[in-house]
């Protein structure tokens, strides 16, 4: 069992940063990937940046590559989003993932607004 809690949301003005943090309790095994999904009003959760756990390969939507770094810390259970160069349209709840790929089943936190004003 693996539970997530997300923190550092808030509210920015564009072109301003953020850091998001979500620490995991629960083992995370070699077979996780973490990552940040968001989902705006109206809108589908998108897959934002995510992370291997074990080999630190990363992956980024286009939307956000340049912008947003997703990190990690193996010894604290801990990923990290730093958001620079923040848009109105980053506006969302983020959302913290862990998935275990050798079940597919999925983690999620409780999310964290970013607000992103123009």
């Amino acid at each position: 069992q693996v539970q997530l809690v997300e923190s550092g949301g808030g509210l920015v003005q564009a072109g301003g940063s953020l850091r998001l943090s979500c620490a995991a309790s629960g083992r995370i095994a070699s077979s996780y990937a973490m990552g940040w999904f968001r989902q705006a009003p109206g809108k589908e959760r998108e897959n934002v940046a995510g992370v291997i756990w074990t080999s630190g390969s990363r992956y980024y939507a286009d939307s956000v590559k340049g912008r947003f770094t997703i990190s990690r810390d193996t010894a604290k259970n801990t990923v990290f989003l730093q958001m620079n160069s923040l848009k109105p349209k980053d506006t969302a709840v983020y959302y913290c993932n862990a998935h275990e790929g050798t079940s597919g089943y999925d983690y999620w936190g409780q999310g964290t607004q970013v607000t992103v004003s123009s």
